[in-house]
């Protein structure tokens, strides 16, 4: 019996993948194809003092989304997505200097389908559903995805810079850890929570506004002012998102110094304090749990503020090396014509044992607010603003609203360029009340960016299991493939009668320049 259907459509597009693993394997064949190229970037190619700088990605996707009869619920398709960056850094005397970036996309989609979106409540039946209804018969678009300027200034070890113009940010990389187990932490399961670039999707996002930052090796303080950008599911990525705005600052600082044998500081922790403001004036439908004519009446302003933090810790224990982090936040404000109170925390812990394979195990607990009454005067359903929904859902079919989500990981290197990564989630809603919540935030003028479908008073959602590998040939190339399968229940089961379980897998190529 094949459990996963719908594979065998991966031939119509071998020649297209033969031909960019040709070029890596020629890249991995050339002079830097080394072990120690692994962790570092390709050097750039220069022209006096500018360099130029690029990435082309194909990724090749299989969807088994949850069965729709008549509907193409198992698609797949290739997505391209090619980024070229001019950049230069010019030195104005000892303490300041000034850099700038310009960069641009082209984004491409092939064979997308032609019927995977349904009727509500099933919806886009996958990322090609999701894709193909955001761009009716647009397939490739080319727009400008950076375009900024910098000021540092530098004073000993204090740093001082603005940035202005068109730039990604991710919330809670702020501060470069010395510590590369808190780096790894930080940007797999603290960043991009709230504020991200949405890195997998076909056209990602960027931020037009500034940021000043300030701070030390140690400490570091950084303030964002910003209105996102279209693009993401949208293959155009040029124009802002009207009316949508967001206000961020944060404060980080490493902690628990220790002396490694090299005698250089390395700090085994980190604390994070944040704030964050979100403003939507679109008059555009809200997806919230209540009845649609109540949602139509309702054009106020979404305004919402977040406060929070985070706390990572690392510290040797027995044979290995332990970890833990907790990250939470409290919402007030107003959606619409409702007050708005809401919030979310996780708390995970990890294990790596000083094996071969460095086997590290970890375990995580997530649970936001969801909203039990619709017909109150409050709006409880945690908002997670403008995230990468995808760094903690691998398989994007929720995100974080009215959620609860267990996990167990595992994560093994083989060898120093294949890291391979296992997971198993048990997912419910938060309150059965609510509805169950899909997307990362507004993307197009006239969309509200998040989807909610009904839970039908059920509250357990399945869980998935799923497998990652990633090669890294050379500084180069890299291969990454990912496999994984849902088991619906609940709201799933309901929504999606004649089949509720289903799979979602990807082959990716990536080679930088």
């Amino acid at each position: 019996m094949n459990h996963f259907p719908g594979f065998h459509p991966f031939r119509r597009f071998l020649p297209a993948l033969a031909g960019i693993l040709f070029i890596g394997c020629l890249s991995a064949l050339s002079g830097d194809a080394t072990v120690r190229a692994q962790q570092a970037d390709p050097p750039p190619l220069k022209a006096g003092p500018v360099e130029f700088t690029g990435n082309v990605r194909v990724r090749y996707e299989n969807w088994g989304w949850f069965d729709v009869p008549g509907r193409d619920s198992r698609h797949d398709f290739l997505g391209n997505l090619v980024r070229f960056s001019l950049k230069g850094k010019h030195s104005l005397d000892k303490r300041n200097s000034l850099d700038w970036q310009v960069e641009s996309s082209f984004a491409s989609v092939i064979g997308l389908p032609g019927n995977a979106v349904a009727p509500a409540p099933q919806g886009a039946l996958g990322f090609g559903g999701t894709i193909a209804g955001a761009n009716g018969d647009r397939r490739a678009e080319i727009f400008l995805k950076q375009a900024f300027l910098r000021w540092k200034f530098t004073d000993k070890d204090r740093t001082f810079s603005l940035r202005v113009g068109r730039f990604e940010f991710s919330d809670g990389m702020e501060l470069a850890a010395s510590n590369p187990t808190i780096n790894v932490l930080k940007r797999q399961r603290i960043s991009e929570r709230l504020l991200g670039p949405f890195g997998f999707t076909i056209a990602q996002r960027s931020f037009d506004g500034g940021q000043l930052s300030y701070g030390t090796a140690r400490k570091n303080l950084t303030v964002v002012a910003v209105r996102p950008v279209e693009g993401v599911f949208q293959l155009d990525g040029l124009r802002q998102v009207p009316s949508v705005s967001v206000v961020y600052g944060a404060y980080s600082q490493a902690l628990h110094p220790i002396q490694t044998p090299d005698k250089k500081t390395q700090h085994l922790g980190e604390f994070r304090a944040f704030a964050l403001f979100y403003r939507d004036g679109r008059n555009v439908l809200k997806t919230d749990n209540r009845p649609l004519a109540t949602r139509r009446a309702d054009t106020e302003d979404i305004q919402i503020t977040t406060v929070g933090g985070n706390y990572l810790r690392t510290f040797n224990l027995g044979k290995g090396k332990a970890d833990f982090l907790v990250w939470g936040v409290g919402q007030f404000g107003s959606w619409g014509n409702l007050s708005h109170r809401a919030g979310a925390v996780a708390i995970e812990g990890g294990y790596k044992f000083n094996a071969k394979w460095e086997p590290w195990l970890r375990v995580g607990h997530f649970r936001s607010t969801g909203d039990g009454n619709p017909n109150d005067s409050r709006h409880t359903t945690f908002f997670q603003v403008l995230p990468t929904p995808r760094l903690y859902a691998r398989t994007p079919y929720f995100n974080l609203m009215n959620n609860v989500d267990t996990f167990v990981q595992l994560t093994v290197k083989p060898t120093s360029k294949l890291t391979v990564r296992a997971d198993a989630h048990r997912l419910t809603l938060s309150n059965r009340n609510d509805l169950w919540y899909l997307g990362g935030g507004a993307f197009q003028r006239n969309s509200f960016g998040y989807v909610g479908r009904p839970s039908n008073g059920e509250d357990n959602l399945g869980g998935f299991i799923d497998v990652s590998a990633d090669y890294q040939v050379n500084s180069r190339f890299s291969v990454n493939a990912y496999v994984s399968r849902m088991f619906g229940r609940g709201p799933i089961s309901r929504i999606y009668p004649t089949g509720s379980n289903g799979h979602f897998a990807y082959l990716e190529l990536v080679f930088r320049f």
